[in-house]
């Protein structure tokens, strides 16, 4: 099937040493196993042959007079376009050279005179790590494209979906009971939370991929929040609750974050914090200390035992209350405060509420 495609595949080997004979040597050993061997002498050019064309192992001599394999090791690891390439250094030196070479990046090491029968079998060693990693890498971008593809075809019909349903409930088609009105406005917020489930997915595996990005700039905590608040304040005020915000800092509050992303998270934390109050309140407090902004989000909700609040911010988590999601919007919040530098805890007691502490590095422009 497809791993064997890659399996089965003719390796490529670039050997470089600037003794020739030498190379010669390493062809007649490994052209036996089927490889599709190449043979270098200068290693300045056996560099650029890999960055036009990388092989899937390269075999080095560590003394070379133009670029030695320490060297051409470290560039080779520095270089982040190139895939993973096994490098196997020929020495016959000591155990500090093995140290030398390993620190710089390569995989392993042969001493001269080459033995065939081990040459050999390093070679094969390494290529099999080779065919693993690059069929780990094959299956993470599958990953990667099925959920941005899935995440984008289910958004579609959800939107279409709830757009009619709103016209349904503004009487665009026939009158609507109020019967009907509650059980199509459920509908929508069943599309709703199905569409945020769907969204936060596609964000973590965005941070799993290593393909998440930023857009950093000066972002004035003090307006983030109060627009959060401003915008969550009818959903609250629709339970009977008291959304309180205390922002009690004369001077502007910034960090270096992205707004949209710090957005999702004290969107997801507020909201949360109304989703489980039934009476009571909320509460934003932003203080500041000498290096860090808090923002304490507190509630009077259900409140948070201790063996879940030990693992509330993992993946896939869910609470035992039946009003708890899907457990990716707290695992995203932390991904997201982690990678501005700050940090995210909670403090909880059940059925006495919660209190989520946000600390994250701030300065304070000179008004």
């Amino acid at each position: 099937m497809m791993i064997s495609n890659i399996v089965n595949k003719q390796d490529k080997i670039l050997a470089v040493d600037d003794v020739y004979d030498n190379l010669l040597v390493v062809e007649a050993i490994l052209e036996e196993e089927g490889y599709e061997i190449s043979l270098e002498g200068d290693s300045r050019k056996a560099l650029v042959m890999v960055e036009e064309s990388p092989p899937d192992l390269l075999l080095l001599d560590v003394m070379m007079p133009s670029l030695d394999g320490y060297e051409f090791t470290r560039r080779i690891r520095q270089n982040s376009a190139l895939p993973f390439i096994p490098i196997l250094l020929v020495t016959a030196y000591d155990e500090s050279n093995v140290v030398e070479g390993l620190d710089a990046g390569a995989d392993d090491f042969i001493r001269k005179p080459v033995n065939p029968d081990e040459l050999q079998a390093r070679v094969r060693s390494l290529l099999r790590l080779k065919h693993s990693i690059d069929e780990r890498d094959r299956m993470a971008q599958l990953r990667q494209d099925f959920v941005s593809r899935f995440a984008h075809d289910l958004k579609i019909p959800l939107v279409a979906s709830n757009r009619i349903l709103e016209l349904m409930v503004k009487g665009q088609f026939f009158s609507v009971t109020s019967d009907l009105k509650a059980i199509i406005d459920n509908m929508i917020d069943s599309n709703r939370d199905l569409l945020a489930m769907v969204q936060n997915m596609l964000e973590v595996y965005k941070f799993e991929a290593e393909c998440k990005t930023f857009n950093f700039s000066n972002c004035n905590l003090n307006q983030l929040i109060r627009s959060v608040v401003q915008e969550l304040t009818p959903l609250a005020q629709g339970k009977g609750l008291s959304l309180n915000l205390d922002i009690t800092e004369e001077k502007s509050v910034v960090t270096w974050g992205d707004r949209i992303e710090l957005r999702r998270v004290f969107t997801n934390i507020i909201g949360n914090a109304i989703k489980f109050t039934d009476t009571g309140y909320i509460s934003i407090c932003l203080k500041v200390t000498p290096d860090n902004g808090l923002i304490e989000i507190e509630d009077t909700g259900t409140g948070i035992s201790q063996e879940e609040q030990m693992r509330l911010f993992e993946r896939f988590r869910q609470g035992t209350n039946k009003r708890s999601g899907s457990g990716l919007g707290l695992y995203l919040s932390r991904c997201i405060i982690e990678s501005h530098q700050g940090s995210i805890s909670v403090n909880s007691e059940l059925g006495k509420g919660s209190l989520f502490t946000i600390s994250l590095p701030i300065y304070i422009p000179v008004s």
